[in-house]
């Protein structure tokens, strides 16, 4: 049996891309899962799949109201949470120059004042409990900026100090992980505005990237780890990635 087998986890973000693979791979491993997207219909849809350990709440990340009460669910569906992995965002990324504030903002929203959020919606019960996992999904862009993704970068350069903060914080408690990955191949790049952009960085995407399941095996691994170990910093690219 696995050792993740029983342990209760909201996974945000599993409508698609890095999350959905996450949530397959937690429910093969006997994890039981609140799965937490905006698509309810996606949602439904996979946890049909994956049975009946799986619950889904239509949840908007960038609502605070929203993650409460899904966070609230899922206390009244399993009783406790042992984990939560942040995977949800979005990247219409664009130079700043184009001044696309709306853009920026739903970025943060999304990216950042997501994963506080849901942060804040989880952290009283693991504190009360003293135990508890926090994965938050970073990018190497945090480590290594381009010239036209300076918002979102940002946002997951935020993720990163965050994860330390907390780390310090809640230190004999919760265990705290980013895992930073390189490219994966996911739809993430439709939400480019431009369409000459977003067909260039698909294609970049396309010849040196993740399968989803990769950053999947790297939060399994996470999870697995007994409650006096922690892997904080994770940092998971292609073999070919030229950077």
């Amino acid at each position: 049996m696995s050792n993740l087998s029983g342990k209760v986890v909201v996974i945000t973000g599993p409508s698609s891309g890095i999350g959905q693979a996450v949530a397959r791979r937690l429910s093969a491993e006997g994890c039981r899962l609140m799965l937490a997207a905006r698509r309810a219909d996606r949602l439904r849809g996979l946890a049909e799949e994956l049975g009946q350990d799986a619950a889904y709440a239509a949840t908007d990340i960038a609502d605070r109201r929203s993650v409460d009460a899904m966070v609230d669910a899922a206390l009244a569906r399993f009783g406790r949470i042992d984990a939560l992995i942040n995977s949800a965002g979005i990247m219409p990324s664009s130079p700043l120059s184009e001044g696309r504030v709306e853009d920026w903002e739903r970025t943060i929203d999304v990216n950042f004042k997501g994963v506080l959020y849901a942060i804040n919606a989880v952290l009283p019960h693991m504190l009360a409990r003293g135990s508890g996992q926090i994965v938050n999904l970073s990018s190497v862009v945090a480590l290594k900026v381009g010239a036209l993704g300076g918002v979102y970068a940002a946002t997951k350069a935020a993720v990163r100090t965050l994860s330390e903060a907390l780390r310090l914080e809640a230190a004999g408690k919760v265990q705290v992980t980013v895992i930073t990955p390189g490219a994966v191949l996911t739809d993430l790049a439709e939400s480019i505005p431009d369409a000459e952009r977003r067909s260039l960085l698909k294609q970049a995407i396309a010849a040196s990237s993740l399968d989803p399941v990769a950053v999947a095996d790297a939060v399994a691994f996470v999870l697995g780890q007994p409650a006096d170990v922690a892997i904080n910093e994770l940092v998971v690219r292609p073999t070919s990635a030229p950077n």
